[in-house]
């Protein structure tokens, strides 16, 4: 099991990597749509992602309430934990 900075790690790397955030962007209370530049299809392809990571399907209303790099990794970590 991954523990929650292992998580934070890997989504860190995912957002460098496909969306091109700087490093030091990405901190928990950064905000994915305002912070983050990302936009809706971008939110989508990292959910896709992240159930890669996991191995589990994201229920939608999962990621509803999700605003910030701190919602996501929540989301995530209680799939994983």
């Amino acid at each position: 099991m991954l523990s929650r900075d292992e998580v934070f790690e890997k989504l860190k790397g995912h957002l460098e990597e496909m969306f091109e955030v700087p490093p030091e962007k990405i901190v928990q209370g950064a905000r994915l749509y305002e912070d983050l530049d990302l936009d809706s299809i971008d939110a989508v392809d990292l959910v896709v992602k992240l159930q890669e990571l996991t191995g589990r399907k994201f229920k939608p209303e999962e990621f509803k309430s999700v605003r910030t790099v701190g919602d996501v990794l929540d989301a995530v970590y209680a799939l994983v934990a």
